[in-house]
């Protein structure tokens, strides 16, 4: 299954393929400042599975930590996704991909919520164990 996107103007346009290795939120304070939001919706893909399909002169990237290279549409600003290297993951923002059913399974980094949310799902303190974190879980 391919699952098409865009940045805000249509300038970019992305497409996914087959399923997303997890879904769910995170509530770092980087992820809510950049998306500027009180949480981030996201979708985590393997590289191959994510491609430019126009627009890809229009892509521009930010790098705060060697962690997530943020990239976004240079012409409107638009959010598209944000590679993590170091995980050999592409979260793709669930709002960049509408046709996706978003469907959680895990809150990271709850120990910074700022919107605390009570969906029976899992809240871990920062990330699994898998990826760097402490895998511990928190309490709604």
């Amino acid at each position: 299954m391919a699952h098409v996107g865009s940045c805000f103007c249509g300038a970019v346009k992305l497409e996914v393929t087959g399923s997303p290795e997890a879904m769910g939120y995170c509530h770092c304070s980087s992820c809510r400042s950049w998306s500027g939001g009180p949480v981030n919706a996201f979708s985590l893909w393997k590289p191959e599975a994510v491609r430019i399909t126009s627009g890809a002169g229009h892509v521009a990237t930010f790098q705060k930590t060697p962690l997530s290279q943020r990239q976004y549409c240079a012409k409107c600003g638009g959010h598209l996704m944000t590679n993590h290297p170091p995980l050999g993951l592409v979260d793709v923002f669930a709002a960049t991909i509408p046709t996706l059913a978003f469907a959680p399974g895990v809150h990271v980094n709850y120990a910074e919520t700022v919107l605390p949310m009570r969906d029976g799902l899992p809240k871990l303190k920062d990330f699994p164990k898998e990826f760097g974190g402490s895998g511990e879980a928190v309490a709604e």
